[in-house]
């Protein structure tokens, strides 16, 4: 028999989360279908919860943001078994976009019952695990930014001004990337390497990533000014930057290497990281089985 395990944080989307409790209760009752709900009590919660009951329920489901389906997801792969199920109430749901998974708690709860599954990438990362997208650079620092300005000002804005604070400083490096065996040097303003197409809030870095294809698919954006990165930044919205072929390179590969001997902030699907050596993506052999509409 199906059995379901809710695992719900109670401040994403400003605490709005909660509200979603007692739709779930109705439905899963509407439904006769076995369930729990557990609610997270700190960060790093909800990995050990879905670590912990990964054997016990047939499907566990992120109620919350990008950040709670991470670590969700997370305790699964760390287990090796499970599927994810997806409830979206945050204020990217960036990884959901993908997935076809509607915002409205209600439409997301019927495509949890109607329980349409697939088996997607997992990539790895210096020991680290991501089901979306993973960046250096320009828009690390951006993040680094916003979630500053995330705690005066909790709105998609946030990020907007992270992109201007982070123009005022930021510099390109000049770097060398081996991307399945072939190595090359550039003058790197942004790296982006995912199974995902959007981040940031609906940025659609990632046009042509498909998240069960085996592969990476890689932006990079070099040899520009910060001038015309502001100019550039807003085409990602709507996926338009890949036609400035002049700063981006688009590439699809199995391993990517970026060869490092700094302490440099690596973005891994939304968490930045630091890291004092060669950074390596490369694809888990694990494939993570999630619900879908």
């Amino acid at each position: 028999m199906r059995k379901i395990l809710f695992i719900v944080n109670p401040v994403a989307g400003g605490g709005k989360t909660l509200k979603i409790v007692p739709l779930i209760e109705k439905i899963m009752k509407e439904n006769n279908i076995s369930y729990e709900i557990t609610l997270t009590n700190s960060p790093k919660d909800a990995t050990r919860i879905a670590e912990d009951n990964a054997e016990k329920f047939s499907t566990i489901v992120a109620v919350g943001g990008d950040g709670t389906v991470n670590e969700v997801a997370k305790g699964l792969i760390n287990k090796r078994m499970g599927t994810l199920g997806i409830i979206p109430s945050g204020t990217g749901n960036d990884f959901v976009r993908i997935l076809g998974i509607p915002n409205d708690p209600e439409k997301a709860l019927l495509a949890l019952i109607n329980n349409k599954t697939k088996s997607i990438d997992v990539g790895k990362i210096n020991g680290f695990s991501f089901l979306n997208i993973s960046s250096i650079g320009f828009d690390t620092e951006v993040l680094i930014q916003s979630n500053k300005i995330k705690k005066k000002i909790k709105s998609k804005i946030s990020y907007l001004i992270g992109v201007l604070a982070t123009l005022v400083y930021y510099k390109r490096k000049r770097v060398s990337l081996i991307i399945d065996n072939v190595e090359y040097k550039r003058n790197l303003v942004l790296l982006a390497v995912g199974n995902g197409r959007y981040y940031g809030g609906g940025l659609e870095i990632l046009p042509m990533s498909i998240n069960d294809d085996g592969y990476f698919h890689i932006c990079l954006v070099k040899d520009i000014s910060n001038l015309k990165m502001l100019a550039l930044f807003p085409s990602i919205f709507k996926a338009k930057h890949i036609k400035y072929d002049k700063y981006v390179e688009i590439f699809k590969a199995k391993k990517v290497i970026y060869k490092n001997k700094d302490n440099i902030n690596i973005n891994i699907d939304g968490e930045v990281v630091q890291i004092k050596k060669d950074i390596i993506f490369e694809m888990d052999d694990f494939k993570l089985n999630v619900v879908f509409a």
